[in-house]
């Protein structure tokens, strides 16, 4: 008997894990980092050795971090099999993984340092970068559309999910008491409107879908709606002789922000004169995108080539890459006309958060929120309206001008995942996941007014196939 069991992204939208299970075989779709605040660390740490020993396979969606992010802790606890992912995926986890161990590494060596000084014990690592190495080396990568045998009795199928570079609706095949089943992940479906990225892919066929609901209550503003205000809170920064600071993610979101701010450029749009990607990852995404362009949207590419030259740097000649911890101090000491995208998306770490504490406090100062704040991160605090917020244990006072910019979002809105919903035939049964409860009970309720099975299902439940 195939069955199915939700490990993650039930009621919040990080830490996608889905175990599947057969008489023979235990294969599990994504394995993500839970993200937002002290719990969701705690949970990160949690021994995976008992799902280690026994997975026969892991398939993987996409390379953002609340999908992959826990792989080298897999691996660390054990696990030694194929890893399979599309060829996009694989080539962003070196940057993605790698990064991510820095980053937890020296926060941990940061928090065992207070720990020594209230004489309590360290804290282990759990996993180091020999474990993402190993991880690296495990990934099976295969082209969209190729048909892959998992196991004896499963198959997979990557289809463009339009999310980010290399992103997969996952379609598996399972042979079960002498019958095939079929099982649909969609992933992050990508947002049509998204700059670089081709539409999702449309499938007709399933017994059952996994349905990811991040904005399942809502649609986006329209894209033209959404540059128009851009384009006014660039020039009202102008105006009033401060710069804009934009929390971004490293995939996706700062590409896309590259290619619009050049499509000001060229209309003359764009009134300051430095825009940093004040982001090693950010940096290095950028030029996997220019690389692996036969994975982007033809027309887009096109457009950010200034006549007779295919560089960035013609279509936006304002930009600058800041890869050192000392040119990205040096933006602080820019103090007006400048644009400064910076990870992490969510204002959880990274560089952005260190702009914020010499400028939050500017009256001049914009932040530009341009992606999903889950609960619990300094961003959700910002969009909510907080007068003050903690950042490296000073109170820092919000008086910049807080801006929200939901039409640049790289999820699907409620309409397009509707739509996207009611391509299928025979009416599969939909379990909808990667979304807070309120947007889940929203995009559930409006699938049964269409005649669709939808369910809501709880963390660590599980359902047969």
């Amino acid at each position: 008997m195939a069955e199915l069991t939700f490990l993650g992204a039930t009621g919040e939208v990080t830490g996608s894990r889905y175990l599947l299970t057969t008489d023979q075989h235990r294969v599990l779709m994504d394995c993500g980092l839970r993200q937002g605040d002290r719990q969701a660390n705690e949970f990160n740490r949690r021994s995976l050795k008992a799902l280690a020993r026994d997975l026969d396979a892991v398939v993987l969606s996409h390379a953002h971090l609340d999908h992959c992010g826990l792989l080298p802790k897999l691996v660390a606890d054990g696990y030694r099999g194929d890893i399979f992912c599309t060829e996009g995926t694989a080539e962003l986890l070196p940057i993605m993984l790698r990064d991510s161990a820095n980053l937890m590494l020296r926060d941990l060596a940061q928090e065992n340092k207070w720990r020594q000084r209230r004489d309590e014990a360290a804290l282990p690592a759990p996993y180091d970068m020999e474990d993402v190495e190993q991880t690296l080396g495990q990934l099976k990568p295969i082209r969209y559309g190729e048909d892959m045998a998992l196991t004896g009795d499963m198959r997979v199928k990557f289809h463009d999910a339009g999310h980010i570079l290399g992103s997969a609706i996952v379609e598996l095949f399972i042979q079960d008491a002498g019958r095939q089943r079929h099982l649909v992940f969609s992933g992050d479906l990508g947002n049509r409107d998204v700059a670089l990225m081709h539409d999702p892919a449309r499938l007709e066929h399933a017994d059952m879908v996994l349905l990811e609901s991040t904005y399942g209550d809502r649609d986006h503003r329209p894209l033209a709606d959404t540059l128009e205000e851009f384009a006014e809170i660039l020039a009202r920064a102008d105006r009033e002789g401060g710069n804009v600071f934009i929390p971004a993610f490293a995939v996706g979101r700062t590409q896309e922000l590259l290619y619009h701010l050049g499509a000001f450029h060229q209309q003359g749009l764009l009134p300051q004169h430095k825009v940093f990607v004040d982001s090693p990852m950010g940096i290095a995404v950028t030029q996997l995108y220019a690389r692996r362009q036969d994975l982007l949207k033809k027309a887009d590419v096109e457009a950010t080539h200034a006549p007779g030259n295919g560089e960035l740097m013609a279509y936006l000649p304002q930009l600058e890459f800041t890869q050192s911890v000392q040119a990205s101090m040096g933006i602080n000491r820019v103090k007006s006309g400048a644009i400064v995208i910076a990870g992490s998306g969510m204002c959880t770490g990274g560089r952005i958060t260190h702009h914020f504490k010499w400028n939050l406090w500017r009256r001049q100062a914009h932040v530009v929120i341009v992606g999903f704040q889950a609960r619990g991160t300094l961003g959700r605090r910002l969009v909510d309206g907080a007068d003050s917020v903690k950042i490296f244990g000073q109170e820092i006072a919000v008086r910049a001008q807080i801006h929200t910019l939901g039409g640049f979002s790289a999820h699907a809105g409620q309409s397009e995942l509707l739509s996207w919903a009611q391509g299928f035939t025979g009416k599969p049964v939909f379990h909808l996941v990667h979304g807070e409860d309120k947007a889940r009970e929203a995009l559930a309720a409006a699938l049964q007014d269409r005649g669709i099975d939808a369910r809501i299902p709880a963390y660590e439940d599980t359902v047969v196939i």
